[in-house]
Order: C-alpha cells, then structure tokens, then sequence
C-alpha cells in the first residue's frame, strides 16, 4: 500500500514537472512520436527517428536538421523529438526563426539581449523552425553566430527548414560568417531529409472527401 502511494506521489511529482517544461518549450504542435505517419513515399526513416527519440544526441551535444517541403511535417518531427525530450527531464526551448530574429533585434534595443542569449544558452536543446524562410540581415547573422558560437560542443540546436543545407550560405549570406556558422552547425548534425506530398494538403482533401459522403 505504501508503496503504491509512494509511486503515485512520484509519478503526480513527474507529470507536473513535465507539464512545466512543455509548456515552458512554448511547441509549435502537441506532438508525440508514437504519432508520426511513416508512409513510403516520406522516406522517412523509422529506425533513426527511434535513434533520435532516444535523446542520445542531446547527451552527446550533436545538432540536428529536418529538411524538406513546406507543409511535409517537418516542425512536427521536431516538436515530437522535443517532446520526447522533455519528457526525459531535458530543458528545451522553441523558436520560430524569423520570431526569434525580430525579438533579438528588439532586445538589442531595450537592453534585454544579453539576458535573452543567456536563457538560449541555458537550454540542452533549442529548436529553430522554419529556418531560410528569408535571407539574413547583418544582424540577424550577428545573432544566429552569437547563438551557435555559445552551444557548439555545450549543447544542441535542432533545424527545420524548406531550403536543402547546400544553399544556407545563400541564406545566411556574407561568406566568411556563412562558413564559421555552417562549420559548427552541419559537421556533426544528424540529417533528416523529408519527402512526398504536403500532409496539411492531404489532410485538407481527405476533410473535403469526408464532407462530400
């Protein structure tokens, strides 16, 4: 009986702090691995989402980027893996990329930037989605090296983003910056290319062939 009660106070304790924590992230989607669609033509590979659901890579400081199409369940991987991870007692933080540029910009302004890096820098894993929406300004790039340069080897980045890893220089812009962002970003980062069809497409069809029955 004791016992019992010692287990449900412990899982009560585990579930608030994991509540705490997800809602801390601030997810784009409430999102479970058990929940990714493996359709054949995703070509997404089963076993290295399981690899990567085991967080090891968070241990291990490695980065990771999801790419593919728009709409192809790119930031819902990444919310799942983050998910995941929180669940494991990891501290994660979700950004939407051209959010999180302008709300820099407007630290820098009121003074607030340092204490905003500082809170970056404290997370085991930072997801930056829809990253190359847009080429980078001069201070966006100031920004994203100064986020990188303060993780790389202390913690992980995770990307989601439409544009193939070969053309971010374009996006990032300004060669030399490019190189010393991509060199600490690409090198050691777990790739996850997506493919196949929009799934907010399908989903959007599959509704409209509902209604018509």
């Amino acid at each position: 009986m004791i016992s019992q009660l010692v287990e449900a106070e412990w899982d009560e304790r585990y579930n608030r702090k994991l509540e705490r924590s997800v809602q801390r992230a601030h997810f784009r989607y409430k999102a479970s691995i058990e929940q990714i669609s493996y359709d054949h033509e995703r070509t997404l590979d089963k076993n290295q989402v399981m690899r990567l659901a085991d967080c090891n890579f968070i241990k291990r400081k490695e980065n990771v980027i999801i790419t593919g199409s728009t709409g192809i369940g790119k930031s819902y991987l990444a919310s799942a893996l983050g998910h995941q991870a929180c669940s494991l007692g990891y501290k994660i933080m979700y950004l939407h990329s051209t959010k999180l540029f302008a709300k820099m910009k407007m630290a820098k302004a009121d003074g607030s930037y340092l204490k905003e890096l500082v809170k970056i820098e404290k997370q085991d894993l930072i997801l930056i989605d829809d990253f190359g929406i847009q080429p980078l300004d001069s201070a966006s790039r100031t920004v994203l090296m100064e986020i990188i340069e303060d993780r790389h080897g202390k913690a992980s980045t995770m990307f989601t983003s439409q544009v193939p890893v070969n053309m971010w220089h374009e996006v990032i812009g300004e060669q030399t910056i490019a190189d010393a962002i991509l060199d600490r970003i690409v090198h050691d980062a777990h790739r996850v290319e997506m493919n196949g069809e929009s799934m907010r497409k399908k989903k959007v069809i599959n509704e409209e062939i509902e209604i018509k029955k």
